[in-house]
């Protein structure tokens, strides 16, 4: 079976919504990340934006095969938050993103069943106002050959349609190629065997 090489995500934070119950407020955002090191500064600039909040809860995922995620009910009764938060970027299959929900109490306790039912609204809604993007899992290789292989390592380039990500000529050629996931074995092997052209795979 091929692996599947596409995944959802976003391009720029979504809008905040604003969710309501019992005089609750429940705001809620979808926000792309690259790197658990995003997180912190956009739960710190919320905690500014909103400083008579009582909660920042969140939820975000990073990766494609073996994503990792992590979860913070931020006070709230353990797993009322974070976790419905999580379930919908399962429910939307959505990764590299970060959802908060930051909550200002309205003086009504509501129950563990109505704050896991609350998060998990207000994410949902934050995600069904989100612009959400298919994007394309790539491999990238480096290639090193004399010059007198230029030619050929083009034609191959320009027939497969790979990106050329950088090009280095000095006493020989130094490319670095992206490749579509689904297509990279093919293109390693094609590469693998010309004999002068030494193909390496960048992690």
């Amino acid at each position: 079976m091929e692996r599947p090489d596409t995944y959802k995500t976003l391009h720029r934070p979504s809008e905040e919504i604003l969710y309501k119950d019992r005089k609750s407020k429940f705001y809620a955002q979808v926000f792309p990340i690259r790197s658990e090191d995003d997180v912190k500064p956009i739960v710190e600039e919320l905690r500014k934006k909103y400083h008579t909040a009582n909660h920042v809860c969140y939820a975000w995922q990073l990766g494609t095969e073996n994503p990792i995620y992590r979860v913070n009910d931020d006070g709230e009764p353990n797993n009322s938050a974070g976790m419905p938060i999580y379930g919908q970027i399962q429910s939307f299959d959505v990764t590299n993103v970060l959802i908060t929900v930051t909550r200002i109490f309205g003086g009504t306790k509501l129950g563990v069943g109505g704050l896991i039912q609350a998060y998990k609204t207000a994410a949902q809604m934050a995600l069904e106002n989100s612009k959400i993007v298919k994007k394309i899992i790539r491999s990238q290789y480096r290639l090193q050959f004399g010059y007198a292989d230029m030619d050929k390592v083009m034609r191959i380039i320009k027939q497969k349609n790979l990106d050329l990500v950088s090009q280095k000529m000095e006493l020989d050629c130094d490319f670095v190629i992206s490749v579509r996931l689904s297509e990279s074995e093919d293109v390693f092997q094609i590469f693998d065997e010309m004999q002068a052209v030494a193909i390496t795979p960048i992690t």
